[in-house]
């Protein structure tokens, strides 16, 4: 099922999907309802302290507290789909295509095909495709610590299984319309790229 009214970013870590979404929420705030995943919910908040390496999970069990903070992300009382109903167009930094990617570099493909196979698709999914290089050296300049995926090792992996993820929805008849965006160009091209795509709906 496609979820009307509702656009996607997606992209390893770097990518600028964090910046597009900030442009994109201010340049309409009256029809632009913002989120990001993990959320800002107790899960969320959960999984944040996990991904700075304060404790370590299984990467299966990774795959189901990601897949029941997007639950709530999805269907809860302020969630993705209450904001739709209010006549909002909502926009998410990462749903679970990054737990397909992120999750399967980490050996539980199969798990994360698993939990994640029910959720709606979006309308919209933007992959900013960037080399991991560069998009590390990004984070390198943030005023913050890494975190537990945040090398060049794991960034390349993610990458990879991205393009997997990516290119079985671009070869499935699904409804979802995908577009890559160079990540590599700048902010002000990306953004000018991203609207004209989205006035065209």
């Amino acid at each position: 099922m496609v979820l009307k009214n509702f656009i996607v970013f997606e992209g390893i870590d770097g990518s600028g999907t964090s910046t597009q979404i900030k442009l994109l929420q201010q340049s309409n705030p009256q029809k632009y309802f913002s989120t990001a995943e993990p959320t800002d919910l107790p899960t969320g908040r959960f999984l944040r302290k996990m991904l700075k390496g304060e404790f370590t999970v299984d990467e299966k069990t990774n795959s189901y507290l990601f897949a029941a903070d997007r639950c709530e992300h999805i269907y809860g009382k302020e969630g993705i789909i209450s904001k739709i109903n209010e006549g909002k167009t909502v926009i998410s930094d990462r749903y679970f295509f990054s737990s397909l990617a992120y999750q399967a570099s980490g050996g539980a493909k199969e798990t994360a095909e698993l939990v994640n196979s029910t959720f709606p698709l979006p309308e919209y999914l933007f992959y900013f495709e960037i080399n991991p290089q560069i998009s590390l050296s990004r984070v390198e300049k943030r005023n913050s610590s890494k975190e537990i995926y945040e090398t060049l090792e794991k960034q390349l992996k993610i990458a990879s299984e991205y393009e997997k993820v990516i290119s079985f929805y671009e070869k499935k008849s699904c409804g979802m319309k995908i577009i890559r965006i160079d990540a590599s160009k700048t902010i002000e091209q990306i953004a000018e790229e991203i609207q004209t795509i989205l006035n065209k709906r």
